[in-house]
């Protein structure tokens, strides 16, 4: 096989589509008969100089791929299936690897570093593979360049791949020693200098101990420094991106630095190539990110035992910084109001002024204004665009004391240019610049209002007038009347948009039916805004939201007639069935939530759900999450009527919840189960089996995503509430699961934040199907079936308790568990809970706490326990 790998490799790449076929097949089937021989087959293709360029590189490719996946399931399988390989195989394959580092030709080293960095993180973990850093290291210094670039390059793959705690620091230290060393301006070849910085790149989450040591941490930061002002435009980029990353990993550290570092950041925002200029940018924005995180924490007051102090390196630099960052955006490109993904050095400009405005508030102010005034009304649309954007930067973090008196001054002048304005970017940031007005400076809370009885007319005339401009502009003026609506969420009875509600309605469908609706997501947000429009409606207005579902039904039959449509055609129209189900859903809410406007609605509930179910046949995954959103708000609106719909739907929440593959679905559609528990209680129970069944086999699962889980579990709890007593047959099934779902989340020792999140939403999903299975039995004749599981879910909460990690959510939901294992069960809880003394500390410290929801739960449970104990 091994002559024949070659030749199979390179028809693999043939443009003749039956070769190409024919060879992947061959491979697959060489794969799947005799593995081991196949990857070593790979491995000596890749080291052998012999072969073609092509044919290495894709065996290594091949090779790569059979080690990784992106899915979690499929890689922990190939991480299986390498780990349990012959010993030998595995011995001659890594070794033809760390030969092909030395090949002349560049792509098989390459290829050669990320494959060794692939197995080097399934073994390293795993105490495998010990002697590899080693060899990597072992005289790199006496290597020829190419080979010297390659293992630096190996080294990068590597610490991407491997999590910092595989590699002992004695390790770390002899990589970084290695790494900063072929950074540093004495290496005389640029492509291992480069390969040395983008290895340090990834290799900063390792270096934790370096950087506490202060000689060992100015030398990394001066070899940085230095090779952002090299020569070399390639060397100067991955420099700068190792300060952006230095920046959020290790902030603490920047003080003795930051002089010279805002000298080489300006120096590059104001002269380098724009790739560079970027990143230098960049920097500053992550120092923003930095101070605003450690600003927000602590509310800007510092004690001796906060984790990180705020150096206020933005407002130290405020000065110098901000002059800068204003030149940049006179730089703007010509069609950048164009392009959605545009990204260029004015954007990110702006982007930074917008951070710095949110870490220094008010002292911004003073600094951006002169040019605002100089540029708003010059000839040049370069001046003029770039004066709106620094304006409409800085709108969020100043106090609105200090902003309104300016807004009111600008206001009039923004309306007029976003009709006036010759040049459509100025008109397109205008228009931006007026939403970020309203959705800062704009609703209920606010002292002083800027939108008043004397300019409301005029500010709607401007944004509908403009939704018939370009599609950029047309786009950005329904964001801003989106915020306006948004603005007048609690205005209480009376919106001062009711007048004008008929007239927006009719502008935005409209806009939804222009040509050129497609284009920059200007159908997209004209919906969006509706949605806003209607959800922040007053009753006034309920007769005219009602008058809007024929039409937007009738919308909806139209896209759904059956003409033959292409597969891009089709995906046009699942996006349209996606938005139309979504201004259903929140109609459908709007009207459901009083009885009043619930009765004229009504009538249209069958026809809607029709149309829903048809939804559904047109197969697109993001239709079934917006269509099912939908049919959950309307279970929610006709409650126990929702059952005549049952029969039919039922096939279409058993293809929910089997769907592994487009999770977000999955876990809509336990949402909507959950929805259709509390509306239709008791008459859910003939199809509780066949949802029963497939929330267990969910839970069983390795291949579903692992944020659906969390909500399966709560879901469990709606059903028991819904079906109360007769729950009882799912009790043997259900509760093991909770019982072994409850002991995997209950520690979280050496866990980072995120996985602390996540262990919290599993806790929560865990404590709420408690709850729903407790509260269902209670005042049953079957309550004493639960006294078994009593001591488990008891344990369960001394030990979520003694860890002391739980958020706020999982805190109330536990001491209401607790209430409810009292309620239920009596004296059979009472005894139990108190003997427990952790349950009384819990008891105590949810009595005191500040929030008031967790101290009502605790309050009931109080008494609850009283009365358990008394009974």
């Amino acid at each position: 096989m091994a002559m024949e790998v070659t030749q199979l490799l390179l028809n693999a790449q043939s443009i003749d589509g039956s070769v190409r076929k024919q060879a992947e097949d061959s491979l697959k089937q060489f794969q799947e008969q005799n593995l081991p021989a196949f990857l070593f087959s790979l491995s000596g293709e890749l080291a052998n100089e012999d072969k073609p360029a092509d044919s290495r590189k894709l065996a290594g490719l091949i090779l790569k791929n059979a080690l990784d996946a992106k899915e979690q399931h499929r890689k922990f399988e190939l991480v299986q299936r390498w780990l349990m390989l012959d010993a030998t195989v595995k011995s001659q394959i890594k070794s033809c690897l760390l030969k092909t580092l030395s090949s002349p030709v560049p792509d098989a080293r390459s290829t050669a570093a990320q494959v060794v960095a692939k197995v080097a993180g399934i073994e390293l973990p795993q105490k495998q593979w010990p002697e590899l850093i080693g060899s990597l290291l072992s005289n790199v210094h006496q290597l020829p360049p190419h080979v010297k670039q390659a293992t630096l390059e190996t080294l990068g793959y590597l610490c991407e791949e491997v999590s910092p705690d595989a590699v002992d620091q004695d390790n770390v230290n002899k990589i970084l020693t290695v790494v900063v060393q072929g950074m540093s301006s004495s290496e005389g070849n640029n492509d291992v200098r480069l390969a040395a910085i983008r290895a340090l790149y990834n290799a900063l989450g390792f270096a934790q101990a370096n950087f506490s040591n202060d000689m060992e941490r100015d030398y990394i930061m001066r070899v940085v420094c230095e090779a952002a002002l090299s020569k070399e435009e390639k060397i100067r980029l991955a420099a700068f991106e190792c300060l952006v990353s230095i920046a959020s990993m290790y902030y603490e550290k920047l003080t003795p630095y930051m002089n010279d570092i805002f000298t080489i950041t300006a120096k590059a925002v104001r002269e380098d190539v724009e790739s560079v200029a970027l990143q230098a940018i960049e920097f500053w924005s992550s120092i923003c990110d930095e101070e605003i995180d450690i600003l927000e924490e602590y509310a800007g007051e510092f004690t001796g035992d906060s984790d990180v102090q705020c150096s206020y390196f933005v407002k130290q630099a405020l000065n110098a910084l901000v002059p800068i960052l204003l030149e940049t955006l006179l730089k703007q490109e010509e069609d950048q109001d164009q392009d959605e993904g545009a990204w260029n050095i004015a954007m990110a400009g702006g982007t930074c002024l917008g951070l710095v405005a949110r870490t220094v508030g008010d002292d911004i102010v003073p600094l951006v204004m002169p040019f605002i005034e100089e540029n708003i009304t010059k000839p040049d649309w370069r001046q003029r665009e770039a004066a709106t954007y620094a304006f409409g930067s800085i709108l969020e973090g100043p106090s609105p004391d200090k902003l309104t008196p300016i807004v009111n001054v600008a206001l009039n002048f923004m309306l007029s240019a976003l009709t006036k304005d010759p040049n459509t970017h100025v008109k397109d940031t205008t228009a931006w610049t007026l939403g970020r007005i309203f959705e800062f400076l704009h609703g209920s809370t606010m002292d002083a209002p800027i939108i008043t009885p004397a300019n409301c007319q005029q500010i709607i005339t401007v944004l509908l007038q403009s939704m018939t401009d370009v599609p950029n502009v047309a786009g950005k003026a329904c964001g801003a009347l989106y915020f306006l609506a948004q603005g007048y969420e609690d205005v209480g009875p009376s919106s001062p948009l009711t007048p004008y509600f008929q007239e927006i309605v009719q502008a935005l469908l409209t806009v939804t039916h222009r040509e050129d609706a497609g284009e920059g997501r200007l159908r997209t947000a004209a919906y969006e805004t509706l949605n806003e429009v209607v959800r922040c409606s007053t009753e006034e207005t309920a007769t005219l939201v009602l008058q809007l579902v024929p039409v937007i039904m009738l919308e909806l039959h139209n896209t759904l007639e059956g003409q033959k449509l292409s597969s891009d055609e089709r995906e046009k129209q699942g996006e349209l069935h996606g938005l139309l189900c979504g201004c259903l859903q929140v109609i459908i809410q709007k009207l459901g939530a009083s009885d009043q406007t619930k009765y004229g609605f009504m009538q249209f509930a069958d026809q809607i759900m029709g149309l829903f179910l048809r939804v559904f046949a047109c197969k697109s995954a993001t239709v079934h999450e917006e269509a099912m959103l939908a049919i959950g708000s309307l279970a929610y609106a006709c409650g126990p009527e929702f059952a005549k719909y049952m029969p039919e739907f039922y096939k279409y929440l058993e293809m929910g919840l089997q769907n592994f593959e487009e999770y977000q679905v999955c876990s809509v559609t336990v949402g909507v189960v959950g929805d259709i528990c509390r509306a239709l209680e008791n008459k859910v129970l003939p199809y509780c089996d066949g949802i029963m069944t497939q929330l267990l086999k969910d839970l069983s699962s390795n291949q579903l995503h692992r944020s659906v889980k969390p909500p399966i579990f709560s879901c469990l709890g709606d059903i028991a509430l819904a079906i109360g007593q007769d729950f009882e047959k799912y009790l043997m099934y259900a509760m093991p699961m909770l019982q072994s779902a409850a002991e995997l989340s209950a520690h979280t020792a050496g866990a980072d934040d995120e996985m602390i999140e996540y262990t919290n939403s599993l806790r929560n999903g865990i404590l709420e199907a408690y709850s729903g299975i407790l509260q269902g039995f209670k005042n049953s004749t079957k309550t004493q079936l639960l006294i078994p599981y009593a001591p488990h879910i008891l344990q369960f909460l001394d030990s979520i308790y003694v860890e002391k990690d739980m958020d706020d959510l999982v805190m109330r939901t536990a001491i209401g568990v607790l209430g409810d294992l009292a309620d239920t069960l009596g004296s059979n809880a009472g005894t139990m809970i108190q003997n427990s003394v952790s349950s009384r500390d819990f008891l105590n410290e949810c009595l005191s706490s500040e929030d008031g929801s967790i101290k009502e739960s605790a309050e009931w449970t109080k008494l609850a326990i009283t009365r358990a104990i008394s009974a």
